[in-house]
């Protein structure tokens, strides 16, 4: 059997190559045989003939997971969509929307609504996701919410040197804060840089109040190169900063207490971890994301920055930490099932 999997390429993008990783790890479980074949999710913007004929020569074509609604990568190119004869499946996809952006055009919610019609599954990683297609004429019946693939992504432990290098050895015993930020293209950042930089850095303070200077350690969570610009300008002494790859990363996650970040991808990592993020909204994707896992205290406006409210929401939500372990680890069983039974269903088709 032949998987044509249609994904993001970004590989210095750690949220995107997690997604890759997860989406083929579960596509193996189902088929162990299977050969998966990689092509660039921009083909759907216009393909060469011999991409489309290698395309179409697949048993099965597996697209996403990821923000694949998005302005970046919409329109879709509605011929090509309509030349793919292998049996389409839309896996953990999702819409995207960040602040303050124009919406999408006509056309490209056309093309999007497009795709779905002409997949034989969809797959939808949140709420927000299914209703954008549904106002695209996608019969809901056919649209199910699954989750991020992410989640489940397969964690792997750093060599112990390096872990003890980050003070992340069992017997260290200090709190773990981790931090990241959304420097990775996003337009709207300059407007509101200010407010983000003091709201992270008051709650390093907070935080160093309480337990001491002794007593905390604090991580800047690296999941793009473009954020190496931006570390520097975050004024929290002593950040260690954590670049590893995708599942290594994911372990360090679950070795942490509590984790301030924007990335959508630093917060599926950490709730597949088993840690509590708090997601300072960029986009829509964020309010998506704490919508599916019921939890809407973990997301945060960024107008709410200037209020004080990411130390308060840091407070509150590191005392409960250890009830959100439990909470997130049945979810994660939740998405699992989910997922399997997706893919289960697939199988009877190809």
């Amino acid at each position: 059997m032949t998987i044509a999997h249609l994904h993001v390429w970004d590989k210095n993008n750690k949220g995107d190559a997690a997604i890759v990783l997860a989406v083929q790890e579960l596509l193996k479980m189902r088929w162990p045989k299977a050969r998966i074949q990689d092509f660039s999710l921009g083909l759907l913007q216009g393909a060469r003939l011999e991409d489309l004929r290698k395309i179409n020569q697949a048993d099965l074509v597996v697209i996403g997971g990821g923000g694949i609604f998005y302005s970046y990568w919409l329109p879709f190119d509605e011929t090509l969509i309509k030349a793919i004869k292998a049996p389409i499946i839309l896996f953990g996809v999702g819409y995207i929307r960040e602040v303050d952006a124009a919406d999408l055009s006509r056309e490209a919610k056309r093309s999007a609504g497009l795709l779905a019609q002409q997949a034989k599954f969809v797959g939808v990683r949140d709420f927000k996701t299914r209703e954008f297609l549904i106002s695209q004429d996608v019969p809901a019946a056919k649209i199910k919410v699954i989750g991020d693939p992410a989640a489940l992504l397969k964690e792997k432990k750093p060599n112990p040197t390096l872990l003890k290098k980050l003070g992340l050895g069992r017997a260290d015993s200090k709190i773990k804060i981790g931090f990241n930020l959304n420097y990775s293209g996003w337009l709207g950042f300059g407007k509101w840089e200010t407010d983000i930089l003091k709201a992270y850095e008051q709650v390093a303070e907070n935080f160093k109040k309480k337990f001491g200077p002794d007593g905390v350690s604090f991580y800047y969570l690296r999941h793009h190169p473009g954020e190496k610009a931006i570390i520097s300008k975050l004024k929290i002494k002593g950040l260690r900063i954590v670049d590893l790859a995708p599942a290594e990363q994911k372990y360090v996650y679950g070795r942490l207490d509590l984790i301030i970040g924007m990335m959508l991808h630093v917060g599926v990592m950490a709730f597949g971890a088993g840690t509590p993020e708090i997601s300072v909204a960029y986009d829509l994707r964020n309010y998506s994301f704490a919508e599916f896992l019921g939890r809407p205290e973990l997301v945060l406006s960024l107008k709410d920055l200037k209020k004080g409210e990411l130390s308060c929401r840091a407070r509150d939500i590191f005392t409960k930490r250890q009830k959100y372990g439990i909470v997130f680890r049945q979810k994660l069983r939740e998405i699992k099932d989910k997922q399997e039974r997706f893919l289960s269903i697939i199988k009877v088709y190809v």
